[in-house]
């Protein structure tokens, strides 16, 4: 069952080191993981962590790409990890409860607590390209 999760407000997008080079490997650029987070989510894995499917350019994403995803919708999103079908099926129950506890870390930092970390570089703000008024192309 696929959850639409819903027009954001304010919505903010984080990603760890290690969830970015995985998209780099895999080949999915920041406008794409944008689009993927205004999407529609394949699981409510709970404790405010979501399952995304993710697709390369040109494909589809059942064969894809899977991203875990700590978020608050409409305000802040956290990708955390992100693994290839082909290398992986799914994650273990162990895993899937650290996942949970980060998490819960992860949302109930403070905006002043984020900054702290993005400057510090272990998470990036993944922003969304700007759309000129006139012809709706990246500016």
């Amino acid at each position: 069952m696929h959850v639409k999760a819903g027009p954001p407000s304010k919505l903010r997008v984080f990603a760890s080191k290690p969830f970015m080079r995985f998209a780099r490997r895999f080949g999915i650029g920041d406008e794409a993981l944008w689009e993927t987070i205004n999407g529609t989510f394949d699981a409510d894995l709970g404790g405010g962590l979501f399952k995304f499917r993710l697709a390369r350019q040109g494909e589809g994403t059942s064969g894809g790409a899977r991203a875990l995803i700590a978020m608050r919708v409409g305000q802040r999103a956290v990708l955390m990890f992100g693994f290839e079908k082909k290398d992986q099926a799914n994650i273990r129950p162990d895993e899937l409860r650290a996942y949970r506890k980060a998490a819960s870390i992860y949302l109930g930092l403070s905006d002043a607590e984020i900054a702290t970390i993005v400057k510090r570089k272990a998470l990036s703000e993944i922003v969304p390209a700007k759309k000129g008024p006139a012809n709706g192309k990246s500016i």
